[in-house]
């Protein structure tokens, strides 16, 4: 059993590291190479995961993680991604509350220190798969294969194809599933532990310890309800000592002895089979009931292939997205945030050069899948099976076989096969090592491997520290990605370089003429510039393609209201309130609209609807206030401001229009008040400045009008009705000192 670990003598030497050294050797190796990541900002998907995730706030009752997906929808939503990570959703919430907000470096570190803790118990998983499972009389497992798991432990530690799930704050679920995966795995090994006879003995208690860790990893992620099928591939093919070319000789010859294999005879093996089927069915069960509705509905830009109309288009894809997603196990090198949208153009015919990577593929997996089956080398089948096994079953999810997934290539989903990776190359350098005199050139190989691994990661590490590093990265990548070019256009806006940005959205428009976020973003930037016409034109493609996307119709809604086509504008926003009821920002849209129409009673209607939907809606509180105000209601103007300032109690602006409704009704006192702490809360604001001294004007305290209108005019000395006012306080100052004198 030990004959793999002698053949890599020449990398470890004998003396090699004591087993808790080795683990803090694989430990701070992986920590080493992501540190780097500590202090990235929030990227890509962790926006949506986490800073726009309700469910992190303590506002959010804890029992509705239960009741949502991932991303903070309810999973009963036909819009909803149907991504159920509960566990992975309370760690976020936990990380808010300790670090009091949404700090990111808080994120990241748990993060980094999941992946450091993986790799140490890497070690122990790798310990298994090479040195299996025999003991002695006392109990202790003999051929721990401490120099096989120590290099596997390593490669693993350091591959950049990990750094998606380690620097992204949202590759969380991948590593908590991966470790309640890893521990299911070796709960179950524990089952075999008080034999020195593999095989033979079962602990029911271990099995079900195992299944509750496997659902624990399905809460993380789905992906983690494999361990189970590597279970019973372990159990089957390693425990059972199942030879599949025995079978086949057996049953070519007729062999009666078929009807007696001890596998069919073992009572203990049928009843823990039995066990996890169970469980894997009950788990499935609860899982699609959480669902409520179906699947989620991806469309073609996040999975193409999926929807060819040829079976053969589909399938040829299909094992090509499998080779790149191999080949970035083998050579992590080009490595892209996002493989969608023209990425990965389709494969149309079999006459497409690419097609040589599917048979490569497939070359060498029935290669190593008839080793692994049909060796006579008990030991080179163990490892070639467990190799295999992590390699295929945790990537099935991810393969469109079952089910669409709802993208192309995605690196985060290869954390667990990176395990059957490392399985693989180490047994291929220990058989190399084998069959070579140039063992020198072997090691400085894997040493060389492993130093380029660790260099990449830092490299990848630092590109996910920033979007603009990020997106920018995937250009030499994927130049005919569409996304990223939307990406860039994106945070470039954000940054408020418009003409940029317009470059990079009008790009990812090119490259693909159905994109109709980009339409939107274009839209939007345009209709800033005063550009309406192409605006229009923009938005009403995006809903022509799209007739569901309530955002690209309340912003042509938007554009039509500044053209003065009223009508059409009230039927834009109409139709983006149909395909989503719930939007107050909408509603606060078609009250201007309503407002400028003088049609005072629906603009107020209009906006109550927004504050009903989104309480703490701040603009459509003051337009309520200022309209009910310009209209002579200055009790009603009143009764609404106090509510809004209620719900709102910090919002300076609130507090300025109450306080000018205040003045009016000649509520001094409490006016001031609320102009001063209007003032304190946004000291620049020079129109704060200047209503507080009209406020002192009409009250008669005109020195403190005078200092008032002084400050509101060094704020903003081009404010007409300012200076005539001062004007007017200064005349009448000079008048009551002549009176004086």
């Amino acid at each position: 059993m030990a004959v793999l670990d002698t053949d890599l003598d020449h990398i470890f030497p004998s003396s090699v590291l004591p087993p808790f050294w080795a683990k803090l050797v694989v430990g701070l190796v992986a920590i080493v190479c992501f540190a780097r990541s500590y202090d990235g900002d929030f990227v890509f998907d962790d926006s949506e995961a986490i800073v726009n995730n309700k469910d992190l706030q303590a506002e959010t009752p804890l029992g509705d993680l239960w009741h949502h997906d991932f991303w903070g929808s309810r999973l009963s939503s036909n819009t909803s991604h149907k991504s159920y990570r509960p566990l992975t959703v309370l760690t976020f919430r936990i990380n808010y509350y300790l670090s009091g907000g949404f700090h990111p470096v808080g994120f990241h570190v748990v993060n980094i220190l999941l992946h450091g803790g993986i790799s140490v118990l890497m070690v122990d998983v790798f310990s298994v798969l090479f040195g299996g499972l025999q003991y002695t009389s006392k109990g202790r497992r003999l051929h721990l294969a401490p120099r096989a798991s120590l290099l596997a432990a390593l490669l693993f530690a350091v591959h950049p194809v990990h750094t998606e799930c380690v620097a992204g704050v949202v590759g969380r679920a991948d590593l908590l599933c991966a470790l309640f995966f890893l521990l299911s795995f070796l709960g179950y090994c524990k089952a075999f532990r008080e034999s020195n006879k593999e095989g033979t003995y079962s602990s029911t208690f271990w099995v079900l310890l195992s299944i509750f860790l496997g659902a624990v990893a399905m809460l993380c992620k789905e992906q983690g309800i494999t361990v189970l099928g590597l279970n019973a591939v372990f159990d089957i093919l390693v425990i059972g000592k199942f030879n599949v070319l025995e079978i086949v000789q057996k049953v070519l010859h007729k062999d009666k002895s078929l009807e007696s294999l001890s596998m069919l005879r073992n009572g203990g093996l049928l009843f823990r089979m039995t066990l996890l089927t169970s469980g894997g069915a009950g788990m499935l069960y609860v899982r699609w009931r959480i669902m409520g509705t179906g699947p989620p509905a991806f469309t073609e830009v996040d999975n193409p292939a999926s929807f060819a109309d040829s079976m053969l288009v589909r399938a040829i894809n299909y094992n090509y997205y499998y080779s790149l997603n191999a080949w970035l196990l083998l050579c992590p090198w080009w490595l892209c945030f996002d493989w969608s949208m023209g990425c990965i153009p389709l494969i149309k015919s079999v006459s497409d050069w690419r097609v040589i990577a599917l048979a490569a593929l497939w070359f060498c997996l029935i290669g190593l899948i008839c080793q692994a089956l049909c060796s006579e080398d008990g030991h080179k089948r163990r490892i070639l099976t467990l190799g295999l096994g992590f390699l295929i079953i945790p990537f099935l999810p991810a393969s469109n076989l079952f089910f669409r997934v709802g993208f192309v290539v995605a690196e985060r989903v290869l954390y667990l096969p990176s395990v059957g990776y490392c399985v693989l190359l180490t047994f291929g350098f220990g058989a190399l090592s084998k069959h070579t005199k140039k063992k020198k050139l072997i090691a400085a190989g894997v040493l060389g491997i492993l130093l380029i691994n660790m260099l990449r990661c830092v490299v990848r590490s630092g590109q996910w520290r920033s979007e603009e590093q990020l997106f920018r990265s995937a250009l030499s990548v994927c130049p005919l990605n569409a996304k990223v070019h939307y990406n860039i256009g994106k945070n470039l806006a954000d940054k408020g370089n418009q003409t940029a940005a317009i470059r990079y959205y009008r790009e990812a428009v090119r490259l693909n003429p159905k994109y109709v976020h980009a339409m939107n973003n274009l839209g939007n930037i345009l209709k800033e510039r005063n550009e309406l016409q192409e605006a229009e034109e923009l938005l009403s493609l995006a809903v022509r393609i799209q007739p569901d996307f309530a955002a690209a119709w309340m912003n042509l809604g938007i554009v039509q209201n500044s053209l003065k086509r009223f009508e059409a504008a009230e039927q834009s926003y109409r139709m983006a309130i149909k395909h989503r009821r719930k939007y107050p920002d909408c509603y606060y849209n078609l009250g201007r609209l309503y407002a400028d129409l003088n049609r005072h009673v629906d603009a107020l209607n209009a906006w109550r609807n927004a504050t009903v939907l989104k309480p703490e809606h701040s603009l459509a509180w003051n337009n309520m206030i200022i309209l009910l105000d310009n209209t002579g209601n200055l009790a009603q103007a009143e009764a609404v401001g106090r509510e809004a300032l209620e719900l709102i109690p910090n919002d300076h602006s609130l507090m300025f229009s109450l306080a000018n409704v205040l003045g009016k009704s000649q509520k001094y006192k409490e006016s001031e008040a609320l102009f001063l702490k209007a003032i304190k809360a946004n000291p620049n604001a020079a129109s704060y400045h200047g209503n507080l001294a009209v406020l002192y004007h009409r009250w008669g305290h005109l020195d403190l009008a005078k200092k008032h209108y002084e400050i509101s005019l060094q704020l903003d000395p081009t404010a007409s009705g300012t200076k005539e006012n001062y004007g007017l306080l200064r005349r009448k100052l000079e008048l009551m000192q002549k009176k004086d004198v």
